[in-house]
């Protein structure tokens, strides 16, 4: 099984990178946020789990051993595969998986694309006593808004964007991100697509 993949950036897609290895390149399947976080010629490694099925065989590309283990763990839940775990992801940091799950919150994990009431119950039930504390131990309100605004930062220096500038436009989608939080989770690619629009008008 392929355990990481290192080497330089050629392709970005929304949820996928291609990454020069050497003699080939590499499709790796990504969260948005992941993508928008590297650019081209940027060298990168990536912690990788590997699903094959008869019809393909897929990459998939985390920035820390963590989104890796939730990732497959995330899998074992009963009606869950690759996608909607790599959805999973897309929606929350690992740790805001271990707080909703702790705290039975359904209302957060259904804001997770393809993944109904149902499946939420499911994670919840499935994973509870499996997925272990948050990391960082964080448990207050205000670490899912530090942990979104650290993720958009972070997406849009690495687009070339200035620390000042990046400022500017995490204020600007501060609202959003506070309709989002009381609902449940952040969702860090909508907010880094608002952010972008943001910088683009100005």
């Amino acid at each position: 099984m392929i355990a990481f993949v290192r080497g330089s950036v050629v392709d970005i897609g929304a949820d996928s990178l291609v990454v020069d290895i050497g003699p080939i390149g590499v499709t790796v399947t990504v969260t948005p946020a992941t993508a928008l976080s590297v650019r081209i010629g940027e060298h990168v490694q990536l912690i990788t789990s590997m699903v094959i099925r008869e019809d393909a065989w897929t990459v998939y590309g985390f920035l820390d051993a963590d989104e890796k283990s939730v990732f497959e763990l995330v899998q074992t839940v009963n009606g869950i595969g690759p996608r909607i775990a790599l959805a999973v992801l897309a929606a929350m940091s690992p740790d805001d998986l271990r707080r909703a799950i702790a705290a039975e919150d359904t209302k957060a994990l259904t804001k997770v694309s393809g993944l109904g009431s149902k499946g939420a119950q499911r994670v919840i039930l499935e994973l509870r006593d499996r997925i272990g504390a948050p990391a960082r131990g964080q448990s207050s309100s205000s670490a899912p808004a530090a942990g979104w605004q650290a993720r958009v930062h972070a997406g849009l220096t690495s687009l070339g964007w200035s620390a000042r500038e990046a400022d500017a436009a995490i204020s600007s989608v501060s609202e959003l991100a506070d309709e989002q939080l009381a609902q449940g989770a952040a969702d860090i690619p909508v907010l880094l697509k608002a952010a972008l629009r943001s910088l683009d008008r100005s």
